[in-house]
């Protein structure tokens, strides 16, 4: 069963199933700890934020690693000339053939509209990148992004909006993110080789510090505590029988008629840039195009 960060579970009848899950909508330090530069935390009752200076930029983890069910938190961008800078925020396991789920967020110029760059790696290989813009100012206000992933697919959300899905096509013979528990990050970083134009525009650090803000941390997922063991990770989070996560429900298998509208809408009006469109990048259209409905 899915275990609370605060040791307890929901428990809710459905059709004479047991549906199982948690909702953890918590503070920082009951979720997250900082992973490096301590210093650049700044907290103000339950609002986090992150400083990048010429110095040093920062970055927290969770305490736990999950597989599958949902992470969201309420975020928003550094306001101003951002060039050059990146906030992130992922879901990755370890190794060298580990699999990640990324929102990056790339700065920009003054005036000029914020990316958000997405992409996904499985066992290692990632090169999956989309990009897009948002709808909305995200310096502005607090704006929630989620990551839900269950056995079936992979979606990315703004305010609860899909902009991106990665379908399993195991059955194509293409991998999927399945068996690998995850540990859920966030941090801000300079990149000022890449992120803004192409590399183009340069940090400006007379304009430090660069400041993310953070709230409304929530995960509603299946922990894996050092303790399971990696080949039964699966098992333990999987629903059987008489056990069933609320991830693994029918309706969670694919989107909703008005959630497939939505993503229809986010790409028509927002993408500008698709790795499957690329030709220059890939003469050979990678296979999972060929087939996948993002």
């Amino acid at each position: 069963m899915a275990i609370s960060t605060r040791m307890s579970a929901v428990l809710s009848f459905f059709v004479g199933l047991t549906v199982l899950g948690f909702a953890s909508s918590a503070q920082f330090h009951e979720l997250f700890q900082p992973g490096w530069a301590n210093d650049h935390f700044v907290y103000e009752g339950e609002l986090l934020k992150l400083k990048l200076d010429n110095y040093s930029g920062a970055g927290f983890a969770s305490k736990s690693k999950y597989l599958f069910g949902k992470v969201s938190m309420q975020i928003k961008l550094v306001e101003g000339d951002s060039a050059g800078t990146v906030t992130a925020y992922y879901m990755s396991s370890d190794g060298p053939y580990h699999n990640e789920f990324d929102f990056e967020f790339l700065g920009n110029t003054t005036g000029e509209p914020y990316l958000v760059q997405t992409n996904v790696y499985v066992n290692g290989v990632g090169n999956r990148e989309q990009r897009m813009s948002l709808w909305f100012d995200p310096t502005k206000d607090f704006h929630s992004y989620s990551i839900l992933w269950n056995q079936r697919q992979v979606v990315f959300l703004v305010d609860d909006t899909p902009i991106r899905v990665h379908t399993n096509m195991e059955h194509k013979g293409i991998p999927f993110p399945k068996d690998q528990a995850m540990g859920v990050y966030s941090s801000i970083w300079n990149a000022d080789d890449w992120a803004t134009q192409g590399g183009l525009v340069k940090t400006d650090w007379s304009h430090a510090p660069f400041v993310a803000s953070y709230k409304g941390f929530e995960i509603d997922a299946c922990e894996c505590p050092v303790s399971v063991a990696a080949n039964e990770i699966g098992k333990k989070c999987s629903s059987t029988g008489e056990k069933r996560f609320w991830w693994d429900e029918p309706t969670m298998s694919e989107l909703s008629l008005h959630q497939s509208h939505q993503l229809v809408w986010v790409r028509a009006n927002h993408l500008v840039y698709d790795y499957c469109a690329d030709t220059a990048r890939f003469p050979v259209m990678p296979v999972e195009c060929e087939h996948h409905r993002h």
